[in-house]
Parts: structure tokens; C-alpha cells; sequence
């Protein structure tokens, strides 16, 4: 058991580290398989939220199996020149399976976003809000005002903002995502300084470190990440430093992709160190390597591998999870996925073995 636990721990982080390619966010790996930035299709330079009128006509014309025609009538998200919206709606079906527990079955919503962009001087200055407005109350995301320089290099956000670190996937329950704390449910109150040059990507920024929540006291949370992006693949190192009071909390990512023909590879290995938990018991190992397979237009197989050590101190206490989800855009703006995830941890404890069923309708614009 031991050489099994020790060959899984040793494939999970050289395997990313050998990849050595991507930044990328919500679906990282459509930057990846276009060979694109992220800030291509997304109003957000590091991605995710708002489309673009380039991200809403590759919606309609490359993601989708089969392209609808509305004549004359093509969504491009701009009300007029100065103000855009866009949205996106995601509502699951569950089966869920724990040894010793009964199994469970539900519906959700598990989310309904609305976006809205003004740019009240064109190309230079915007005000961007992301609200959650179901399930339960309207809930912000983000929040800020963005300045970009006259080359367009150089750009300056202040207010409730998604931290630059590594991939920003999806599934939010990613081991990469919990182990960090940093997510797509976790944005903070801050500065961001962004810089674009040909290849290069780079952001830093400073925030409270209280996952937008009030601040309550002098310490601040710094993240950061560089990123050199190249048609077939790409490379990023990011870096996280949170001095609470309680502790500081702190990590490093290396993450990348790599496009192999119809086949679109995401990689992410993360350390941290969280000074929080007591007896030195927060150095933590996290790694992700996930294909996107491109079996035919509209048609995705994304197979993930996630380990994840908890206690760098302690023996015998990994967990691992396997996902395999397929994904079809049948028309534009429409999404079906329906997957399977396994997770696999210590022998003796049931809620560590965990076999999650489910089908998820996303609709976007």
C-alpha cells in the first residue's frame, strides 16, 4: 500500500511538472486548444466571467456541433457601444455514494450569474460588476473599475476582484482550488496591477486576504503569477502570500498546458504552507493533470487526476480523485455535461471514499 500511495504521489507531480504548460480559468482548456489568452475571449484579462464580442462569436461559431441560423439577428452581448451583458446558468442533477452512509439524490441550481461591462472610455477605462443572483440572494463576485495604459499594455484594477493564481477551473471543489483557497468563490477586496507584452502575461495583486469578507486586521494578501503563452503550449508560475494574524498562509504553483494534436492538457503542482493549523501541520502538496480530448466539434472528454497530500508530516494520509465528464455543446450558448467522479482516500475512513454521479445543464451568453 505504501509503494501504491508513493507511486501515486511521485506520478501526480512529475507527470505536471513535465507537461510544463497554462494559465487559464473557468475553461482553461479552450485557451489551450486555440492557442489564445484568456483575455481574448473574456472582458476579465485573466479570464472567466464576461465574453467578449470575440469570445460570444467563438461560442457560435467553433464551440458549437451544429450553429443555429438567426439570420441577421447574432448575439455579440453589447446593448451599444459603451455597455455589455452577458450571463451564465448552471443547473445540476446528483448521485452521491458513501460506504456506511444511505445514498443521496438531488436537484440543484447551482448557479445564475449576470455581467455587466461599461466602458465609459472606450479601450481605456471600465467598470465591470459579476453578481450571482441565484441560488438564495444576489451575491457579488466582482466588483472593480479598470484602467488600461494607451499601448494597452499595462492595466490597473481596484475593487472586489478574482486573485491572479494559477488555473482558475470550473470545478470549484478541485483540490487545487480548496487547497489554496483561493477560487472562483473566493474573490477579495483589492488592487491589481496587469501587464501584457507579446508572449508575456503577468499580474500581482494586493487584497485584505479575507475572501472579501471585513478586514480585521493590518495583514495583507499578495498573489501574483507570470505566464508565457505560445500556440502549442504554455507555462506559469504563481505565487500566494496571506499575513493574517492567525498565521500566514502560504503557496506556490507551477501550471502549464499543452496541445497534442485533438487533445488539450492542463497541469497544476502546488505547495502550502498554512501557519494557521498548529504542530507545523498545514504543508500541503496538490497537483491536477487533466486531458480535454476534442472527439469531434462540440464534443469534449475532459479525464482528470487530482492527488492531494494534507499533512506533508504524516504517513499514509493521501487522497486522490479520478473524473471522467463528457461534454456537449449541441447549439450555441447550450452546454450538457454528465460525468463521474471517484475520490480515494484512507482505508479506515468512509467519508474519504466518495462516488458522485451527476448531469449538468449550462447555458451562457
Amino acid at each position: 500500500m505504501r509503494v501504491r500511495q508513493f507511486r501515486a504521489a511521485l506520478g501526480s507531480l512529475v507527470i505536471p511538472l513535465l507537461l510544463l504548460a497554462c494559465p487559464a480559468h473557468a475553461e482553461p482548456y479552450l485557451a489551450v486548444e486555440t492557442g489564445l489568452k484568456c483575455g481574448q475571449c473574456h472582458v476579465n484579462p485573466t479570464g472567466g466571467g464576461l465574453r467578449t464580442a470575440f469570445g460570444d462569436a467563438f461560442a457560435q461559431g467553433v464551440m458549437p456541433q451544429h450553429h443555429l441560423d438567426t439570420g441577421a439577428d447574432t448575439w455579440v452581448g453589447e446593448i451599444n457601444r459603451f455597455l455589455s451583458v452577458g450571463g451564465d446558468l448552471r443547473f445540476d442533477g446528483q448521485y452521491q455514494t458513501v460506504p456506511g452512509s444511505a445514498s443521496v439524490d438531488s436537484f440543484a441550481l447551482e448557479q445564475a450569474r449576470i455581467y455587466l461591462d461599461a466602458t465609459v472610455i472606450p479601450n481605456r477605462l471600465a467598470a465591470y460588476v459579476d453578481e450571482q443572483v441565484a441560488p438564495g440572494g444576489a451575491l457579488n463576485r466582482e466588483a472593480y473599475a479598470m484602467y488600461w495604459s494607451a499601448s494597452h499594455e499595462w492595466y490597473l484594477k481596484a475593487g472586489q476582484l478574482y486573485l491572479p493564481f494559477g488555473l482558475r477551473l470550473q470545478d470549484q471543489t478541485a483540490f487545487i482550488q480548496t487547497t489554496s483557497g483561493i477560487s472562483m468563490t473566493t474573490p477579495d477586496q483589492g488592487v491589481e496591477v496587469g501587464w501584457e507584452h507579446k508572449a508575456w502575461d503577468a499580474q500581482f495583486a494586493v487584497s485584505n486576504g479575507t475572501a472579501a469578507g471585513p478586514e480585521v486586521d493590518h495583514g495583507k494578501q499578495y498573489s501574483g503569477q507570470l505566464i508565457y503563452v505560445e500556440p502549442q503550449w504554455r507555462l506559469g508560475l504563481g505565487m500566494n502570500v496571506n499575513d493574517a494574524a492567525v498565521g500566514s498562509k502560504n503557496a506556490v504553483a507551477l501550471f502549464g498546458g499543452l496541445k497534442t494534436g485533438p487533445i488539450a492538457w492542463l497541469a497544476q503542482a502546488e505547495l502550502v504552507d498554512d501557519k494557521s493549523i498548529p504542530d507545523d501541520g498545514g504543508r500541503m502538496l496538490a497537483t491536477l493533470l487533466e486531458a480535454n480530448w476534442l472527439l469531434a466539434r462540440g464534443n469534449n472528454l475532459k479525464i482528470t487526476s487530482e492527488f492531494l497530500d494534507p499533512d506533508r508530516n504524516v504517513a499514509h494520509n493521501e487522497q486522490t480523485r479520478w473524473s471522467l465528464v463528457y461534454e456537449l455543446t449541441p447549439i450555441q450558448f447550450l452546454q450538457l455535461r454528465a460525468g463521474v467522479r471517484y475520490s480515494d482516500g484512507i482505508p479506515q475512513d468512509d467519508s474519504e471514499h466518495v462516488r458522485l454521479y451527476f448531469v449538468e445543464v449550462h447555458g451562457f451568453f
